[in-house]
Order: C-alpha cells, then sequence, then structure tokens
C-alpha cells in the first residue's frame, strides 16, 4: 500500500479537503453523460480508494493461497495476512478479534444470527445454546423503519419459532424515539433489533438507551451498523450491544465481505448457520464438533483478498479520521435538509435541519416518481439513489411508494451539493410540476 497518498489522520474536511481526497478515487474522476460525476450514492455502495486497490492486488500478487491449511510458505504468509485483517477490522469497531466473524455481507451476517437462533430454539446447542432459543410467547421487536435486511429474517424466525413479531411505529416524519421504544419493548422481549442509522431518514438511533431499555427485560440486542461503521467513530463495547454487522463495500472495502460481531459470550452461545469444511473440530459418520467463535461461522472458503481489501480500508478511514468524517457529513445533511425543504413542493424524510442525522437525505417531488427525477439527476452527471431504499414499510407508513435519497461521504463537496439542489429545482420546471 502506498502510505504517501494517505493524508493525515483527524484534519478536519473542509471543501478543499474533500477534493483533496477525491483524488484518492480514481472513479470519482469520471465523467457522465460528458459532465463530471457528483457522486452522492454512498449509501447504497461507497467508491473504494487506491489504497484499498492496491492492497488487494498486492496480496494476490504475492502471497494468494488458502488459509488455515496449507504448510507451504505462501499458505502461512496469506494466513498471516488474513488474521491480521480480522485484528484490524476488529480494533476499528471496537471489538477482539476473536469477536468478528467474516460473512458475505450485512445481511448474510444477519441471517447468521437468526438461522443460528432458529437452530438454538429446536435444540441445536443444547444448554449452552439455550439463552438464544425462541418459542411461542416471546416476542422480537424491530423498528418500522428498517432495512429489509434487519426486518425479512426477524419475520422468519419468528414464524420458525412461534414468536411474536413487533415493531416500533414511526411519526409521520419516519422518525421514532426511545419513549416509542419503551411502549413496545416489555418483559416478554427476547429480540431487540435496530439500525444503528436510518438508511432513509439519517436517524441516529440512542444505541445506549435502547440497549439498556433491552437488558432490562433480558432481550438481546442486534445493530445493524450499515450506515454507521463507514460514517462516524463506533465501539461495539462501550455501546453495549450483543450483536452486530456491517459491510465492506460501503466502507471503500470489496464487495463479497461483510462482518458479524458478537460479544464473546453471545458467540459461544450461537449455533452456526451453515456447515462443511473449515469451521469444523472432528468429523465422523455419527456426527461432527465444530471449531470455537469466530471460525465456526467460516465454512468453506474464506474471503481472504476481501478481508486483506477491508484492513486496508480501515486504515484509510482511521487516517482521515472518523470524527473528522462525521462532522463533515453532519454539516452536508443539515445543508442538504435546508435547502432541499425551502424549495417549493419537495418534502424532505425525517426530522428538520435543526437535528442531527447522518450525511443523507431522503426526499420527494410532488408530481414526480423517484425514478424520473433519479434520471433528470443522472443526465446532469449526478449519481443518486432512486426507489424505496429496501424500506418499503417506512415509505408506505409515510404514503409514498419511493424517494430520492443523497448520500455524503469524505469526499462529497459542497460544489455538488449546491449542483444537487440547483437541479432539483430546476427538474420541477422540466417536469412541469413548478
Amino acid at each position: 500500500m502506498n502510505s504517501a497518498a494517505i493524508p493525515a489522520s483527524g484534519v478536519e474536511i473542509t471543501d478543499s479537503r474533500a477534493r483533496q481526497l477525491r483524488d484518492d478515487f480514481p472513479i470519482l474522476a469520471s465523467t457522465v453523460h460528458g459532465k463530471p460525476l457528483a457522486y452522492l450514492d454512498f449509501g447504497a455502495t461507497a467508491q473504494r480508494p487506491n489504497a484499498v486497490l492496491e492492497a488487494e492486488q498486492e496480496f494476490l500478487s504475492t502471497h494468494n493461497a488458502a488459509v488455515h491449511r496449507g504448510a507451504h510458505e505462501l499458505a502461512a504468509l496469506a494466513t498471516g495476512d488474513f488474521e491480521e485483517a480480522r485484528e484490524t477490522v476488529a480494533g476499528f469497531v471496537g471489538a477482539d478479534a476473536d469477536e468478528i466473524a467474516w460473512a458475505m455481507n450485512a445481511t448474510d451476517a444477519l441471517n447468521m444470527i437468526t438461522l443460528g437462533m432458529a437452530a438454538a430454539s429446536r435444540g441445536r446447542g443444547g444448554d449452552a445454546s439455550a439463552p438464544l432459543a425462541l418459542g411461542p410467547g416471546d416476542e422480537i421487536v424491530v423498528t418500522e423503519a428498517e432495512h429489509h435486511a434487519n426486518l425479512v429474517p426477524w419475520q422468519e424466525l419468528a414464524l420458525a419459532t412461534g414468536a411474536t413479531f413487533r415493531w416500533i411505529p414511526v411519526d409521520d416524519r419516519g422518525v421514532w424515539s426511545i419513549d416509542d421504544a419503551r411502549a413496545v419493548v416489555g418483559p416478554r422481549t427476547r429480540v431487540l433489533a435496530f439500525a444503528h442509522v436510518s438508511n432513509v431518514t439519517g436517524l441516529i438511533a440512542p444505541v445506549a438507551e435502547l440497549v439498556e431499555l433491552a437488558q432490562s427485560a433480558g432481550a438481546v440486542t442486534v445493530l445493524d451498523a450499515c450506515q454507521s461503521v463507514p460514517h462516524r467513530p463506533v465501539d461495539f463495547h462501550e455501546l453495549g450491544v450483543d450483536f452486530a454487522a456491517f459491510s465492506g463495500h460501503k466502507m471503500g472495502g470489496p464487495n463479497g465481505i461483510g462482518v458479524l460481531y458478537g460479544r464473546r459470550e453471545r458467540l459461544a452461545q450461537l449455533p452456526p448457520a451453515r456447515t462443511g469444511g473449515s469451521m469444523i473440530e472432528v468429523v465422523e459418520m455419527t456426527g461432527t464438533t465444530f471449531m470455537d467463535p469466530p471460525t465456526r461461522f467460516e465454512s468453506g472458503t474464506q474471503p481472504v483478498s476481501e478481508a486483506v481489501a477491508l484492513a486496508a480500508a480501515v486504515r484509510y478511514l482511521d487516517s482521515v479520521g472518523m470524527s473528522a468524517i462525521a462532522a463533515h457529513e453532519e454539516e452536508l445533511a443539515a445543508r442538504m435538509v435546508a435547502e432541499l425543504s425551502a424549495l417549493p413542493g419537495v418534502r424532505v424524510l425525517g426530522a428538520d435541519a435543526s437535528v442531527p442525522r447522518s450525511g443523507l437525505a431522503s426526499f420527494v417531488v410532488d408530481g414526480v416518481h423517484s425514478h424520473d427525477l433519479s434520471q433528470f439527476l443522472d443526465a446532469e452527471g449526478i449519481a443518486v439513489r432512486g426507489g424505496h431504499h429496501c424500506a418499503q414499510p417506512l415509505h408506505r407508513r409515510l404514503g409514498i411508494t419511493a424517494s430520492t435519497r443523497a448520500s455524503t461521504y469524505l469526499t462529497t463537496s459542497s460544489d455538488e451539493i449546491d449542483r444537487l439542489i440547483d437541479t432539483v429545482s430546476r427538474a420541477r420546471a422540466w417536469f412541469g410540476v413548478a
């Protein structure tokens, strides 16, 4: 990795700094329809800096081999890189290395939890897994604002176990509060699953209060950290959650890798959702025993080069400074909310500009479908997301089928926000709704 290309840590991200950082991401120099690319779709997937691209290429060119198997030199080097990556990523989120397991993505990690709990509910794992078993009379609680990845698996777990599926409702803005959670979480609650940051409204959940509420009910907490780990400082030990999940591709890392975090005692209780090679201890024709966590959750061929690249992404983000990234994004979000809300016929979802949110804004333009607006923006070189953002229940509650989402990151500068606001304003006239 070319460390000379990595900026100093913790420097405030001004417009000039954001443009400087943009030079580290080769794709951001692209043009779209003859216009400079303004990439405002980081909530869907982040672009990758040179440091990440180079790290994976270097590994594949020099150390590529199967890990935890061969006795030859390349296998030893690859295994060392693989486990060093685990330590790097764990440290980034305030965890110990044996508390994170690699998954295909965050959705996969969340399914590893729910499928493991389903197995525990069938008696798999015996007394050791009993604390994660569910049955009739137990309740699983999510929020109405959840991404489908943190909603559908819990619905399936409820169906598989006979537990009751409940949710914390949102208000007319699409947000919810700790008081709303207290009205739903009760003595029968066994799971409380929620997003740290909403991918639609940018709401930052009161994690500490929710963990305290869940613990008072004896419930397990599961955090969808997809929109928080890439964008703000996160320490899972400090937050106190039992499980968490996040994806590599949303933080400048590669596709095909995600992270399952679990407190050490919780991972020990969780039966593996997938079985096969690599995660076994002893295999006989009459039965099999499994390795200790986290290895027991990593069956088959591991995502080795992806883990190495994700660790490079972590080092890059650390060098920029997560607090600086969070402050930069919150400032951009407040501006987007204020200026979009000031446009006639434009409705921004979530709280107003006075309430801190992560660096995104989802909005509706009266009389213009989000897909049409997204295409209009694309013609001007502005990449945004149009649709329900894998949050259909939230959109349905708000009386809409879709919205347009602009999401920022460390490379976003105010001139890109200027282009967004100006183009949305012009779109109303172009579509004849001004």
